[in-house]
């Protein structure tokens, strides 16, 4: 069984940046696709990022140019660096691998 924790979140500026972490005891990310979703307040979940096994990724238009996914060299961490943060991020926000999801971590940005 995969166990993902989300670390990273937390209150920030609109403008501000944040890093979010996510790992996995035992597991090496290079074997299945990864994914940062987030879930705002009434919405539904949505996909911010993500990145496949050969380490390409993709990203939701809103994240485009501001968030940067990525895995550590030794494939046991993924990141989401966000950047120019706006009100609209504020969400919890979860990591995948493939069909598994950490708890998540929430997102805050103040206007």
């Amino acid at each position: 069984q995969v166990q993902l924790v989300e670390s990273g979140g937390g209150v920030v500026q609109a403008g501000g940046s944040l890093r979010l972490t996510c790992t996995a005891p035992g597991i090496s990310f290079s074997l299945n696709n990864m994914g940062w979703y987030r879930q705002a307040p009434g919405k539904e979940r949505e996909l911010v990022a993500m990145i496949n096994r050969g380490g390409i990724t993709n990203y939701a238009d809103s994240a485009k140019g501001r968030f940067s996914i990525s895995r550590s060299t030794d494939n046991t961490r993924m990141y989401l660096q966000m950047n120019n943060l706006k009100s609209e991020d504020t969400a919890v926000y979860y990591c995948s691998f493939g069909n598994n999801w950490g708890p998540g971590t929430q997102v805050t940005v103040s206007s």
